[in-house]
This record gives C-alpha cells, structure tokens and sequence, in this order.
C-alpha cells in the first residue's frame, strides 16, 4: 500500500491563543456571521467532561476496506502500513487529530497505546467520527476525547482501513483542512477556516466580553430584553462597565 502523508502549516502560537477562551458556541456562531453555515462537528461527542482545547487540526482519512488495498493482517507483517501511525508521528506539542472514521462504531481507530504516545508527544485532544478503545485507559490520560463510542475492536477489524494522512477530509459532515483550528469543550468540536481565525478571534473576544457583562447583569435580575442580547441602550452601561474592569 502506497502510504500518503505529509505535513500541515501550523499558524502562529498568538492566533491559537487569542481563541482559547471562546469555546465552541461561541465559535460556531461567530462564524455563522462570517459566513460559514456550519463549522460543528456532527456526531462526536465530549467523552472527557471540562476538557477544552484550542490547536490545529492533523487529519486521519479511513476508506472502506477494500482487500486487495489493505491485506488481511499487512500490519502485522510490517506495521508502518498502519496510517494512525503515521498521523501520529507529525504531533506536535498543541495538536489536534481529526479523523474521519466513516461514523463506523466497529473499528477502534486508536487504543491505550497510540492514544499515550501522542500525549507524551504533547497532543491535546483527538475529534474522531468514528470509535476508540481501551476507553477506560484512554481517558485517564489527560486528553480530550469527542468520539462517537467506543469499542472493543482494533481499527481494521471490521469494515474500514486507513487511507491518507493530513488530506483534506469530512468529518461529521463538515469539511476539515489540514492545520485548520479545532475548538473543541463540552458543547462539542467546532472547525475554524485558518484564513478566518483572526476575525474570529476578534469578533469572538468582544461577544465574551459583553457576554460576561450581561450574565452579570442577569444573575443581578436584570432585564433579559435589555442585556440579552445587550441592546444599544444597554451598551452605555456596558462600556462604562467595561472600562472599569480595565
């Protein structure tokens, strides 16, 4: 099998930072604004409950099985046909690995191994359409998991095998870049169009900023027609509150 692999442009450490705490709402509706329809990730969900993460995406594309492409057991005659190595073998410390698993619930695309190598490689979290297991391992390891499930099967037990490295893929029905930004908490993954990140990051920071002025106000008893969404008459109020907080 001819392995197809290469590397991703990773954007400036700043950008990654200036959308650390904006979480996935928050992404997914500014970048409705900015004009992308949909940038959720359907069907992975938050398997590890507070982790929330910020960093460019490394892109997994499965195929479905065909054998005459991945021979019934090739990787254990050489093991660097398996491409979920190879995905792995780009971390860098702040990555993220997206993969697009076909939404198969049979074939664990990473186990209790794989999933620690990347860690001590400094990878933050892993967004998969698809399945892991050694679950109960795996999450203990200080990762952030959204997964559809979990399952007992190695990852070409079943009905898919690993085709291409850092490709363009669909995951959850969204399209992914390689080195796009994934934002990633409780709500779920949200992908971010690298070229849009900044005006993300701007336009997201000030919606926190009067987000948080408003859920002050609320908590207070606030008006929700006067501070949700703030209203123009609110917005005196809110710069005035705003420039007191420095």
């Amino acid at each position: 099998m001819t392995i197809q692999t290469a590397d991703i442009t990773r954007p400036d450490r700043s950008l990654v930072e200036s959308l650390q705490h904006i979480g996935s709402a928050t992404a997914s509706g500014e970048l409705k604004r900015l004009g992308i329809r949909n940038a959720f990730i359907q069907g992975p969900l938050a398997m590890t409950p507070g982790a929330s993460i910020v960093g460019p995406a490394l892109t997994l594309q499965f195929m479905p099985l065909r054998e005459d492409l991945y021979p019934a057991n090739a990787e254990y005659v050489d093991p660097e046909v398996q491409l979920h190595r190879h995905v792995l073998y780009h971390t860098q410390p702040g990555d993220v690995v997206v993969v697009d698993a076909r939404g198969d619930l049979t074939s664990g695309v990473f186990g209790a191994m794989m999933m620690t190598y990347f860690r001590g490689r400094g990878g933050l979290g892993v967004v998969i359409d698809g399945a892991i297991r050694d679950f109960g391992e795996a999450k203990t390891l200080g990762l952030g998991l959204w997964l559809r499930g979990v399952t007992p099967n190695f990852h070409t037990q079943t009905n898919i095998f690993p085709f291409a490295v850092n490709v363009p893929i669909a995951c959850g029905g969204v399209t992914v870049m390689p080195g796009d930004l994934i934002v990633a908490d409780d709500d779920g993954a949200v992908v971010v169009p690298i070229a849009l990140a900044a005006q993300l990051a701007q336009k997201a920071n000030e919606h926190v900023e009067w987000e948080e002025f408003s859920r002050l106000r609320l908590s207070e008893g606030g008006d929700l027609r006067r501070y949700y969404p703030l209203s123009d008459a609110a917005r005196p109020e809110y710069e005035a509150w705003r420039q007191a907080q420095g």
